[in-house]
């Protein structure tokens, strides 16, 4: 089931308290990063010439101990203390602070930054990999760096090199940070009912004015600055989602020696009661005339807000994941350690007084399920971070077009559906837990309540089963979905004859043609009623979702298939019956959702609105 190393933090006189514990997956992150796709289409990119496996694998084990041994031991008291709020001051948990300077200190904000600016110009897709295991350390303590890697991608796209120069380097080295001023009172998903204003000054600059609610990071204790990107309307501006602009409103306004100076009036008013993440303050900010800096050209402030929200969205799927491992990670210890029952064809422990919650054939389900789902939603994050480094990276204008291409297709599904199954991986755990499961004090709970935001918060999972089938297939004539489409097909057609990855290809082959007939009766039905493309989106995104993960994990059973009799450690026989489990016992799900598809939408939308 397991062959990850995994502690259990109990004393001999606290056994009935199964705390869980976290421990990175290196080797599976090592696999993903170095052997399931090519390294060396990461290295010939400019920059990215040393980042290869001899320098990756000690930057990971560095980050896994930071997160296991500063990261993680910070997350349960967090949960527990939550951040606290007074005068428009908010306090971070005891301990975030020390370990948010540990962090900023060793350089990890400034991974994948530009070297002009103090980063290290890493590869994003080893980025990812940092990302998760923060996440799964500590989801709440994740969101404060990973807004500021936000913020610093939409100012050094779209800001003036004056800007860039100001704010870049002091963001970089995690000594300001950074956030994204989009909600209101009114306005959630819909920004064009912003009501937020700007009026310019005589400076150039302009004064701004309003509340935004739902502000990750708005405030807090752990850096000496906050960048807020704020999107507000100038006077002339139109109607809509047309006419918003964003602009940097910092907290403190520079000096002219660039270090952090008079207070800006931009207060947090409140902090949210919230469900999960308790430790990541959520704000609520008032504006009165602070003064901001317009980032890119006045009403096109979106094309510069989605560069931020796209990130956000990637990062948001991370959580999932990083809450996935971390639940999978807890439930594999309890269920080899709780004793319960006997095994249904006899005891597999006679000298114990019961067998361990191990070899009941449910327990074995869940936690397979939720390693398929860990592993495989691993090696997208990764593929997509590697599409995304080409994108940004590449000398050749085609290839750059290709990978962003694939990155605009593929951003949808991250989001959504490793949101999703991270969720459900912590529901899983708390199932393997059983009573103990429910019980805060230890530890699995916090789990679920923490991964529960991730499907709603940067854009509602169904408003990315919208976006998917609303314009991602609809764009530039179909182009998007033929990245996908042709390298699938390909891969499927020059794999079929090789008898030993058959129960991979065959169970691929099928599914992917569901897809494909989805797609073709999504885009016919569309054209008639909108309404039917809306019906079918959520079912056609985890469709889409499970053909790709099959995708991987057919690729990831072949790796593993030519490698297997060079392994003394287990690793590559389980990844081989791990694929072998998602092929049996989860992608049979795509039957289900094409029929579910096929069906269309008139049963929801003829329900008369007074029934309800």
């Amino acid at each position: 089931i397991c062959s990850r190393p995994v502690s259990l933090c109990v004393t001999e006189s606290d056994k009935e308290k199964p705390m869980p514990s976290y421990t990175a997956p290196l080797r599976d992150m090592q696999f993903v990063y170095n052997e399931l796709f090519d390294p060396t289409e990461i290295t010939a990119l400019p920059g990215c010439e040393d980042a290869t496996a001899d320098l990756v694998n000690p930057v990971l084990e560095e980050a896994a101990r930071l997160a296991q041994n500063e990261l993680f031991p910070l997350n349960h008291s967090g949960d527990s203390s939550g951040c606290q709020y007074e005068d428009g001051k908010v306090t971070t948990p005891p301990g975030f602070a020390d370990a948010y300077r540990q962090y900023a200190e060793g350089g990890w904000i400034g991974l994948p930054c530009d070297p002009k600016y103090g980063g290290q110009g890493m590869p994003g897709a080893l980025n990812v990999l940092l990302e998760e295991m923060a996440c799964s350390a500590n989801v709440a303590f994740a969101t404060y760096v990973g807004l500021t890697r936000g913020a610093y991608r939409a100012i050094n796209t779209f800001a003036s090199d004056e800007l860039k120069d100001c704010y870049l380097p002091k963001m970089v080295s995690g000594i300001w940070s950074g956030t994204m001023c989009l909600t209101e009172p009114q306005c959630g998903t819909d920004l064009g009912l912003i009501r937020a204003k700007a009026v310019v000054n005589e400076n150039g600059s302009y004064a701004i004015s309003g509340t935004k609610i739902f502000i990750t990071a708005g405030e807090h204790d752990l850096t000496e600055n906050i960048i807020h990107l704020t999107l507000a309307r100038l006077p002339d501006a139109p109607e809509g989602i047309k006419g918003i602009s964003l602009f940097l409103v910092p907290k403190f306004l520079p000096n002219d020696d660039g270090e952090a100076g008079e207070r800006n009036p931009i207060r947090c008013t409140r902090i949210e009661s919230k469900m999960g993440i308790k430790a990541s303050a959520t704000c609520e900010m008032s504006l009165e005339s602070a003064t901001g800096w317009l980032i890119g050209e006045p009403h096109k402030g979106m094309r510069a807000m989605f560069t931020m929200m796209n990130d956000a969205r990637l990062g948001v799927g991370i959580q999932g994941l990083g809450l996935g491992e971390s639940a999978y990670q807890a439930a594999v210890e309890y269920a080899r350690d709780r004793q319960q029952g006997r095994a249904l064809s006899g005891a597999r422990y006679p000298e114990q007084a019961a067998d361990p919650l191990l070899v009941h054939p449910d327990i074995r389900r869940m936690l397979l399920t939720m390693r398929v789902f860990t592993e495989g939603t691993r090696a997208l994050a990764v593929w997509v971070g590697r599409q995304i480094d080409i994108r940004d990276r590449s000398e050749d204008p085609e290839q750059r077009k290709q990978a962003d291409d694939l990155v605009q297709l593929l951003t949808p599904l991250v989001k959504s559906y490793l949101s999703e199954v991270g969720h459900d991986t912590a529901q899983m755990a708390i199932q393997v837990y059983g009573g103990h499961g429910y019980i805060h004090d230890n530890g699995v709970e916090q789990y679920a309540r923490d991964a529960r935001i991730a499907m709603i918060y940067e854009g509602a999972n169904g408003i990315q089963a919208l976006d998917l089938v609303g314009r991602k297939l609809t764009a530039h004539m179909g182009r998007y979905l033929r990245r996908f489409f042709h390298p699938v097909q390909a891969w499927i057609s020059s794999n079929t004859a090789n008898t030993e990855l058959q129960p991979f290809v065959l169970p691929l082959a099928k599914a992917f043609g569901r897809l494909q007939l989805a797609t073709g009766q999504i885009a016919q039905a569309g054209l008639k009623d909108p309404n039917e493309a809306g019906a079918a989106s959520s079912e056609y995104l985890k469709l889409f979702a499970l053909v790709t993960l099959a995708f991987l994990w057919a690729k990831m059973a072949k790796v593993a298939l030519e490698k297997q009799d060079n392994d003394d450690t287990g690793f590559y026989q389980a990844k081989i019956a791990t694929a072998h489990f998602f092929m049996e016992r989860i992608l049979p799900q795509s039957g289900a959702l094409f029929a579910s598809i096929m069906s269309g939408g008139a049963t929801m939308m003829t329900f008369p609105d007074d029934a309800f």
